[in-house]
C-alpha cells in the first residue's frame, strides 16, 4: 500500500453532528436504493434525472457530494498518539480558537510563559503531561522528549608540535552554537566565547572537546589538514556554549538560538554541529528544525547543520536525527577521501520527500580521520560534526567576502557538488553530491562552460525572463544545461508532511514561440491536456521542495539543439501557495545556471557580448576585486 495522507480538521460540534447525520442517511440510501454500490455512470444518470431520487433526510446534491468525497477517504478517526515520552516533553497542540495558556488552564494545567515557545508548542513536566493525556489526549498533535543525547564523536589524542597563528584583523565572523569552548587553546584570540549554561551546572574538560574542535576547523582548519586547503583563509568565531558533552535540553536550546540570532544580526552564517541520537519522525518536522526554519525565513541568515552519526558499533544506517531535518538549513553528511559515504553516515529523506542531506564533505573516517585542536591538544576525529565547519567556511567566504546573497551562496555550493554525469551515490546518503575542496572551484567553471547567476524577488504568480541569448552555431545551440534554484520559504510544522508554504516552479530552456521547452520536460503549468498527478509533480519536478536542481546528462552522444525562430532561452518561475496567506510575496530566490558546450569550445565572451546588447548588466565575479572591496569596507578609520 502507498502511504496515506492524514488530514486533521478542527470543526465545531454542530458540524460534526450534521456530518454524522449526512453520512448515516447516505449509507441508508446507498444500501436501500443502490445495493451498496454506486459508480460514475449512476451519478451521471441521477444528475440527468434518469434515475429518480426522492429522499427527505438529505437532498440530492449533498448525497452525491458525500458519495464522491467518501470515495477518496480511506478512513476517518480520532488520532491518539500512544508514543508519548514519560519525561519532560515538547508538546505541539492542535490549533483552536482558544489561546494555549487558557486552554491548559481549563483542564487544570498552569504553566509559565517561559515554557511556551509559540502559539501551539509548549514544554510540559511529566505530571502536567499526564493530566493532558487523561483529560484531552485528542489535543496532542506531536510530542518529543526534551532531553536529547548528542551523537558522540570519538577523539584520538595525539602529541604533535605546537601550532601558532597571527592575531585576527578584519576576517569574517562565523557563529558557532555547540558544546563549551576552552579558552586556553592557541587560537583563542580568534574566538569570542559565551557560556549559555546556568552557573550551577558542573562542567569538565570533556564538555569542551566537541565545541573547541569544531571552532578549530572554522578558524584554522587547513593548517592541520593541508590536504583540505580551501583557499578561504582564517575566520573569527563567536562561540555560544549551549550544551554539555553528552546531552542537551531541546526547549532551552530553542529559546537560546532565537535569542542568540536576534542579538547578533551581523553574523550571517551559523554552524550547528549538535544532533540527536534518535531518528527523526517520518510524519512531522522536529521542534528544533522548525524553529531554525522560522528563524531563516524571518532573518537573512543561514545555518549549516551536521547530518548526525551512527553510534559506535552500529553498522546499519538509519534516519538522521534532529535538527538535521531543517529544510532551510544546509545539512552536511560526511564522505571519506574517495568520496564514498562514511561508515557512520545516517540517511534522509525528510518527511519521505525532501532531499537531506543537501551536500557532503570530508569529515574523516577510520582510515583517514580529520585533525582538530581540543583542550587536550591535537586529536584525530571523524563525524559529520567535522564536515559541517568546512562548509560554514565556504558559505561565509561566499557571503561575507564575495558579497553574494545566501540564496546564491547555497545554490553555488549545491551546483558545484553536481556534475554532468548521472549521480553515482544514493541522494539520501550524500545529498546532491560532494562539494569541491577549493573555493575557486565553486565559483569558477570550466573553459567550455558558461555559468551565470540570476537573483530576484517573487512578486507575482509568474516571474520570467524570455531574453537569455545562448550562443547559436549554424542555427543550433551546442549546449547541455543545468540549473539550481534556492529559496527560503515560510514553513508550518502543524501542516505535517505539507511543511513548506510556498512553491516556486522553475522552467528553463529554449523558447519555442511563447513556450519554454524546459530541459527537464516540466509540463506542470502547460494548461489544457497537461495534467500532472501530485505524486508525480513531487517525485519528478520536486514540487514544494525549496531546492530544485535540474540538469541534462552528458552522455558523449549529445547533439546540438535546434534554435527556433527566436534563438533565445527563457526562464520562468511560477509561485504557488499552499495556504490562504501569501507567504510567497516578496520571497527572494537565487538561480545558478550552467551551460556546457558539447564540443569543448569556450563561448563565454560571445554570451556576455550578446547579453549586453540585449540590455543585461553583466557583472563578473572577480575574486581578487571582491577581496579588495571587502578589505576596504572592513578597514578601521581613525579620525585625528
Amino acid at each position: 500500500d502507498s502511504p496515506k495522507h492524514i488530514i486533521t480538521h478542527y470543526v465545531s460540534q454542530e458540524i460534526l453532528i450534521e456530518s454524522i447525520k449526512r453520512l448515516t442517511s447516505s449509507i441508508e440510501i446507498l444500501n436501500q436504493q443502490f445495493n451498496g454500490e454506486i459508480n460514475h455512470d449512476i451519478i451521471t444518470k441521477i444528475n440527468k434525472k434518469e434515475i429518480s431520487y426522492h429522499h427527505k433526510n438529505i437532498v440530492k446534491t449533498n448525497f452525491l457530494k458525500v458519495i464522491v468525497d467518501a470515495y477518496f477517504v480511506y478512513k476517518f478517526d480520532v488520532a491518539i498518539d500512544d508514543n508519548i515520552p514519560h519525561n519532560d516533553a515538547i508538546i505541539t497542540l492542535y490549533k483552536t480558537d482558544m489561546k494555549t495558556i487558557q486552554l491548559l488552564e481549563r483542564i487544570g494545567i498552569n504553566i509559565l510563559s517561559s515554557r511556551i515557545m509559540d502559539e501551539t508548542t509548549i514544554l510540559l513536566r511529566p505530571d502536567e503531561l499526564e493530566i493532558l493525556k487523561t483529560k484531552a489526549p485528542f489535543l496532542i498533535s506531536m510530542a518529543v522528549s526534551d532531553l536529547s543525547e548528542i551523537t558522540k564523536d570519538d577523539f584520538e589524542f595525539i602529541n604533535d608540535e605546537a601550532i601558532g597563528i597571527n592575531s585576527p584583523k578584519n576576517e569574517p565572523t562565523i557563529g558557532v552554537i555547540d558544546t563549551l569552548f576552552d579558552e586556553n587553546v592557541y587560537f583563542s584570540e580568534w574566538v569570542e566565547y559565551t557560556n549559555m549554561l546556568p552557573d550551577d551546572i558542573p562542567t569538565s574538560t570533556s564538555d569542551k572537546e566537541h565545541g573547541t574542535a569544531v571552532s578549530s576547523i572554522i578558524v584554522d582548519g587547513p593548517t592541520f589538514n593541508p590536504h583540505l586547503e580551501d583557499g578561504c583563509g582564517n575566520f573569527k568565531v563567536k562561540h555560544f556554549g549551549v550544551a554539555s558533552g553528552t546531552s542537551f535540553n531541546s526547549f532551552t536550546i530553542l529559546r537560546n538560538i532565537s535569542e542568540i540570532v536576534a542579538n547578533n544580526r551581523n553574523i550571517k552564517v551559523w554552524n550547528l554541529s549538535l544532533g540527536s541520537k534518535l531518528d527523526i519522525n517520518p510524519n512531522f518536522i522536529s521542534p528544533e528544525a522548525a524553529i531554525l526554519d522560522k528563524i531563516q525565513f524571518e532573518n537573512d541568515v543561514i545555518f549549516v547543520i551536521a547530518g548526525t552519526n551512527l553510534s559506535s558499533g552500529e553498522t546499519i544506517t538509519r534516519s538522521i536525527g534532529a535538527p538535521a531535518d531543517s529544510i532551510n538549513s544546509v545539512i552536511v553528511n560526511s564522505v571519506d577521501m574517495n568520496k564514498q559515504p562514511s561508515s557512520y553516515t545516517r540517511k534522509g529523506p525528510v518527511l519521505s520527500f525532501f532531499i537531506k542531506p543537501d551536500i557532503s564533505y570530508y569529515g574523516g573516517d577510520v582510515d583517514e580521520p580529520t585533525k582538530v585542536c581540543t583542550p587536550n591538544g591535537e586529536a584525530f576525529v571523524k563525524g559529520t560534526s567535522f564536515a559541517a565547519p568546512w562548509i560554514s567556511r565556504k558559505l561565509s567566504y561566499l557571503i561575507n567576502v564575495l558579497g553574494l546573497s545566501r540564496d546564491i551562496a547555497k545554490g553555488l555550493l549545491i551546483n558545484s557538488a553536481t556534475g554532468w554525469d548521472k549521480q553515482q551515490h544514493d541522494p539520501s546518503l550524500v545529498g546532491h553530491g560532494v562539494v569541491p575542496k577549493q573555493i575557486k572551484d565553486i565559483i569558477n567553471c570550466a573553459d567550455d562552460e558558461i555559468q551565470f547567476i540570476i537573483e530576484g524577488i517573487s512578486e507575482k504568480y509568474d516571474t520570467y525572463n524570455y531574453n537569455i541569448p545562448v550562443p547559436v552555431v549554424k542555427e543550433k545551440h551546442p549546449f547541455i544545461a543545468k540549473a539550481t534554484l534556492c529559496y527560503f520559504p515560510a514553513c508550518a510544522r502543524n501542516q505535517g508532511v505539507d511543511y513548506t508554504n510556498t512553491e516556486l516552479d522553475i522552467k528553463f530552456g529554449r523558447l519555442d514561440g511563447e513556450k519554454i521547452k524546459s530541459i527537464n520536460n516540466n509540463y506542470q503549468t502547460e494548461g489544457f491536456g497537461s495534467h500532472t498527478w501530485e505524486e508525480d509533480a513531487r517525485k519528478v519536478f520536486r514540487k514544494w521542495d525549496n531546492v530544485k536542481h535540474i540538469r541534462e546528462v552528458l552522455t558523449g552522444r549529445n547533439r546540438e539543439l535546434k534554435a527556433y525562430d527566436t534563438p533565445l532561452w527563457g526562464l520562468s518561475l511560477k509561485t504557488k501557495e499552499r495556504l490562504e496567506e501569501k507567504f510567497g510575496e516578496g520571497l527572494k530566490f537565487g538561480i545558478i545556471i550552467t551551460l556546457k558546450e558539447i564540443n569543448g569550445v569556450n563561448r563565454i565572451d560571445e554570451f556576455i557580448r550578446k547579453a549586453q546588447l540585449r540590455g543585461w548588466l553583466v557583472n563578473k565575479i572577480d575574486i581578487d576585486t571582491r577581496i579588495d572591496i571587502f578589505n576596504t569596507a572592513e578597514e578601521e578609520i581613525e579620525f585625528e
